[in-house]
């Protein structure tokens, strides 16, 4: 996806990130989808988890661990990161990437269908402060509500990719992902147990506290 000039701008005022280059390097090696959390967006969630002092961060989407890093990175030292992977070679990639950036004991990962995995950690009575939403785009709004099930009061929920890479927002794109993004994007906006909002850069962000 192209970036425009102001992301390129705010891009090149970023520090080069050792551990996060050798996540991209890993997922090139493993011919994974590049399709990481863009660097700046990165860069929020880290600033996002450190400010709100969340404790527990609930994963949907671990890829080859450049998000985990980034959510990570804003945790406490007795803070724990839970992250729901589908495929097993995907979840070992990013173990072994949080392993290297000195993150390894702060990060779980459970594998399998994500919403069968979402079932268990309620049934284990789990409760999170901050949720990262990016995995199969078509259970986006059934992955919301279990993050405000699964939610302890103020809790944030984060959603990558609001805009499909143009899919959203062109009214010809009637395919079923494309529709779940849409009913995300307005849930994430105007469901009264929410307020949020949708951030306009790279591919679209949405962030919303839970009420």
């Amino acid at each position: 996806m192209s970036q425009s000039n102001e992301e390129r701008y705010a891009e090149s005022l970023l520090a080069e990130d050792a551990d996060l280059q050798r996540v991209m390097e890993g997922i090139r090696q493993h011919d994974m989808p590049e399709i990481s959390i863009a660097p700046g967006y990165g860069k929020l969630l880290t600033l996002l988890v450190r400010m709100t002092g969340a404790h527990r961060i609930l994963e949907i989407g671990a890829l080859g661990g450049y998000s985990g890093i980034c959510l990570a990175r804003g945790l406490s030292e007795e803070g724990k990161l839970t992250s729901l992977e589908l495929k097993p070679e995907y979840a070992e990639l990013a173990k072994h990437h949080l392993t290297e950036a000195g993150l390894g004991n702060k990060v779980e990962y459970r594998i399998g269908e994500a919403l069968v995995s979402l079932e268990q950690l309620a049934a284990e009575g789990r409760i999170f402060d901050f949720f990262f939403i990016d995995a199969d785009k078509g259970n986006y709004p059934a992955y919301l509500e279990w993050a405000i099930k699964l939610a302890s009061p103020g809790a944030i929920i984060v959603g990558d990719n609001a805009f499909m890479r143009g899919k959203t927002i062109n009214p010809e794109q009637k395919g079923n992902s494309v529709r779940m993004i849409r009913q995300f994007n307005e849930q994430m906006t105007s469901d009264e147990r929410l307020e949020g909002v949708l951030l306009p850069a790279y591919d679209g962000m949405a962030i919303a506290r839970v009420k």
